[in-house]
């Protein structure tokens, strides 16, 4: 039997780390956070417009930014990871 090879999503997330998915298909209208910020349990990180919506992604938990996977203006699918959290 032959081993599939697994498709590299996005960039892997550091060891340990929380990801941020989007929850459903949209655009990044704004990213709020950048690389070595630290967050609050519900905090803001990204604005992902959907079906004419503004929708907030929040932090799961508090931490620190580790990678920010999308830039203003990327289309996503529910599911791609936005933001790895550490």
């Amino acid at each position: 039997k032959k081993e599939e090879p697994k498709k590299e999503a996005a960039p892997a997330a550091p060891a340990g780390a929380q990801t941020v998915e989007a929850p459903m298909p949209g655009n990044i209208w704004k990213v709020l956070v950048k690389e070595g910020d630290p967050v609050e349990e519900g905090q803001a990180l990204i604005i992902l417009e959907a079906m004419k919506m503004e929708n907030e992604i929040s932090a799961p938990a508090a931490g620190t930014v580790a990678n920010v996977h999308v830039e203003e203006g990327a289309s996503v699918d529910s599911g791609d990871v936005l933001v790895s959290l550490s």
